[in-house]
């Protein structure tokens, strides 16, 4: 009998979803908990794992449909299985319930006893979209790949080495005899050449106007709804930078990260949203609700648009930490391995633009959060020091808050907060 593949549900909120690929067409064989599709809800775009071992018999929503979540989308099994008959959608779980997680079957998760080498029971490889694409384009064979990725999954960093290894002469591509290639003169040394990045990778039209279409319902909806303020200020990064220097070579060689500025501003909005909790705040019905908890958001700009990931209790977490988390965060989101619920319960959210030479901006507010943070670029100019001028690196940052939760006045002092600690960044060290 044909196995039904019905839509999970993916986050607690989800209500539907938009099949934005099939990673296996009608006919091909799938192995369970294989990539079968990728979907897109209103928080992220997933790829989601077979629940089955078979033939696809039947794909039932094509690609840019969008459909509730539970309704049946596929059917699994053997050749001669019928595929008209299609049973009831599974009920989604309980509201605040569990997701179960065979159902949701996003790709990256973790599996008790899984093999090494970025590979699952079975036989079946992790690998992320971004990495099976270029492995492909550079003929590169994933079974000789080692996932350094969470979980051994293989990412893009893997077949970037792969293909340096290959033009050192060490490794050659998939389905080339080695035997052959190895009689070939080969140059008595070799250093690996540099490995141009992956061209980005494209999604069909009609997903790209799909998340367009939700990122700009919730961006009028921040602005309707909320009396939003900005102020900014300027930051003397001198001391940071010095931290930086000093201190990040360290927690490199101990920790194994390496720490960025967004990492230590992210520690240093923690620490002073636990001093003014005013600021991590939200207005609930006809008042304002304080939080008792600091989760800070972090922006990460994907082709398709943008997710905000989340560090919990990045009040309680070391600078290593906050650096480790928002790798992390920051790798999967790109290879589209978040689970929705790292992407909820943000109460403070940070947006770095410095990197593309953006010197001040106004964020638009993550609702359901009081305050979103700006970050504008670091650059040298002439500060005042006593009589004398001299040169510093500096730094804008931009607060924008909703006035119905935070007036004027309380949050100048929380941007004041901030930029003090930033201006003496030892203060980042202390518990």
């Amino acid at each position: 009998m044909a196995t039904e593949v019905v839509l999970p549900r993916l986050g607690l909120t989800q209500e539907e979803g938009t099949i934005l690929r099939w990673l296996k067409p009608e006919g091909s064989r799938v192995g369970k908990g294989e990539p079968l599709f990728e979907v897109m809800t209103d928080k992220a775009t997933l790829e989601v794992e077979a629940p089955a071992s078979g033939v696809v018999l039947k794909i039932l929503v094509a690609e840019g449909g969008t459909v509730p979540v539970a309704t049946p989308i596929a059917l699994i099994g053997e050749p001669g299985d019928a595929v008209t008959d299609v049973h009831a959608p599974a009920p989604p779980p309980p509201s605040g319930g569990p997701v179960p997680t065979e159902a949701a079957g996003v790709a990256g998760a973790a599996v008790a006893g899984e093999a090494p080498r970025g590979r699952a029971p079975e036989g079946r490889i992790r690998i992320s979209p971004r990495a099976r694409a270029m492995a492909e384009s550079q003929r590169i064979d994933v079974r000789t790949l080692v996932g350094t990725g969470p979980d051994g999954r293989i990412i893009e960093r893997d077949v970037q080495q792969a293909v340096a290894a290959r033009a050192a002469g060490a490794v050659q591509p998939a389905g080339v005899d080695s035997t052959a290639a190895s009689a070939a003169p080969q140059p008595a040394s070799a250093s690996p050449r540099t490995v141009s990045a992956p061209p980005p990778r494209q999604i069909p039209a009609h997903a790209a106007a799909h998340m367009r279409g939700i990122i700009a319902r919730r961006m009028l909806e921040s602005l309707q709804t909320t009396a939003q303020l900005t102020l900014t200020t300027e930051v003397d990064m001198e001391e940071t930078v010095r931290l930086r220097n000093e201190v990040g070579p360290e927690l490199e060689r101990r920790e194994g990260v390496h720490v960025t500025y967004t990492d230590l501003i992210v520690r240093a909005a923690a620490v002073a949203l636990r001093e003014h909790q005013a600021i991590n705040a939200r207005w609930e019905g006809e008042g304002v609700h304080r939080l008792p908890e600091i989760h800070i958001g972090v922006a990460v700009a994907l082709e398709e648009g943008l997710v905000v990931p989340v560090v919990r209790h990045a009040d309680r977490a070391s600078i290593a930490q906050i650096s480790a988390a928002i790798r992390d965060l920051s790798e999967r989101a790109r290879g589209m391995r978040l689970r929705p619920d790292e992407m909820a319960g943000h109460t403070f959210t940070v947006t770095n633009l410095g990197m593309f030479d953006v010197d001040a901006f106004t964020p638009v507010l993550n609702l359901p959060e009081a305050a979103m943070l700006g970050v504008g670029r670091l650059h040298r100019r002439p500060v005042a020091a006593g009589d004398r001028a001299e040169i510093h690196t500096t730094m804008v940052l931009s607060l924008t808050f909703d006035h119905r939760v935070v007036d004027g006045a309380p949050a100048a002092q929380f941007l004041q907060r901030l930029k003090h600690i930033l201006e003496h960044p030892y203060l980042l060290l202390l518990p």
